[in-house]
């Protein structure tokens, strides 16, 4: 346990520049929470054959990973709340170690399915600490910026991890990407343990009850939105093939979803650029593009230049959105932050979770011309909120 003296106070440092390794650190950390997640749509047909499973089974295990984040959150939150922060963070990256190794190793579909629960609950940690954690070893001026490069791991492990996963898993085998990851993880850890400085928890009376959290003016608002916003996103992405396909593009999906991770990939720089004088904009700006985009899409498809227009609409939408949503978050909870976290966590895996979920029922039900009318609805819901939640959630600053 560290000492008390190796603890950073919570005031931010004085010199005036990013802690660019501490911050490579957590950048990793999302990384490779992503990545575990997403891994398995990338190996599926190996894995599943592996383990026994048809492939719609076995990929309940990129849905056990959502519902154990979803579910373990809020209570390990509120169990650790006076841990200090480092250990916390080591400790859910050994989860994913363990998890990935039992990953890699195990041919039993329900101890692979036990290991991804394992993992869904390390990632609600690492989620819930990400934000925070960028902000409290940065200065006042980078503190945008920090969250930024903290939570761009997400974007990058969708638009090249998850690619090169699946070139990995077609070149060595599923199994030995995931022993791959484990490793890589181990040497997150040892990364960790070097260069990110430990901050100091919460003392359990300091920390405001979840009645009281959800009173705080804007966060309910800043909660709605960030739902619909990742509702919208999970409905398109998961099933951006049979949209594509039935414009007659199903042969340009691999390139379609190139377009959407470059302009996410640029959308974080952007977002890291300007977020700590303009957050309100940008927040405006994330939530008109993607309705501008998912209207082109629902009106328009069937053009290549709509199409790929649109999807990079989506994407410089998409890449930012994290960091902003969580930046809206810190700001309204203020020195409630770290307990306010676990509830954007599990409001974004609630989003994931019901996005294959509505999705699924919407393209079985209706086709692809539903689907895209609710992504387009959802995503117009969310323009109307932000632009008029201009006095507490999305305010000027």
């Amino acid at each position: 346990m560290p000492s008390t003296h190796d603890l950073v106070a919570v005031t931010p440092p004085r010199a005036q520049r990013l802690p660019l390794a501490a911050l490579l650190a957590l950048f990793a950390a999302g990384f490779i929470t992503t990545l575990t997640e997403a891994l398995p749509a990338g190996v599926l047909p190996q894995m599943s054959t592996a383990l026994g499973v048809s492939e719609s089974i076995g990929g309940q295990t990129v849905t056990v990973y959502a519902v154990a984040t979803m579910l373990t959150a809020i209570p390990v939150s509120v169990a650790t709340t006076a841990w200090p922060r480092r250990r916390l963070l080591v400790l859910a990256l050994a989860g994913f170690l363990v998890a990935n190794l039992v990953t890699a190793l195990s041919l039993d579909y329900t101890l692979t399915m036990a290991a991804r629960f394992l993992a869904g609950a390390a990632s609600g940690v690492v989620w819930s600490l990400l934000g925070g954690y960028a902000q409290r070893i940065t200065p006042d001026a980078f503190k945008g910026r920090a969250m930024a490069l903290a939570f761009a791991g997400t974007p990058v492990a969708l638009s090249l991890g998850v690619p090169l996963g699946a070139f990995l898993g077609q070149a060595v085998g599923w199994q030995s990407t995931f022993g791959l990851m484990a490793c890589v993880t181990g040497l997150l850890i040892a990364w960790t343990l070097w260069k990110l400085p430990d901050v100091a928890g919460q003392k359990a009376t300091e920390r405001m009850p979840l009645r009281h959290l959800l009173r705080i003016r804007g966060l309910r608002t800043i909660l709605l939105v960030t739902g619909a916003y990742v509702l919208a996103h999970t409905i398109l992405y998961t099933y951006i093939a049979p949209v594509l396909a039935g414009v007659g593009l199903a042969d340009q999906v691999q390139w379609v979803l190139l377009v959407f991770g470059i302009a996410s990939i640029l959308s974080i720089w952007l977002t890291g650029m300007f977020v700590d004088r303009h957050h309100r904009r940008l927040v405006v700006s994330s939530t008109v593009l993607f309705a501008a985009a998912a209207i082109a899409l629902t009106l328009w498809s069937g053009s290549s230049a709509v199409d790929y227009t649109a999807v990079a609409l989506w994407g410089l939408a998409f890449g930012g959105a994290a960091t902003l949503f969580q930046g809206a978050l810190m700001a309204a909870s203020r020195e409630h932050a770290d307990a306010a976290q676990p509830l954007m966590v599990t409001m974004w895996n609630g989003g994931i979770g019901l996005g294959g979920l509505i999705g699924g029922i919407l393209l079985a039900g209706f086709g692809t011309e539903a689907l895209l009318v609710a992504v387009a609805g959802l995503v117009a819901l969310t323009v109307v909120v932000v632009i008029a939640a201009r006095a507490h959630a999305f305010p000027h600053r």
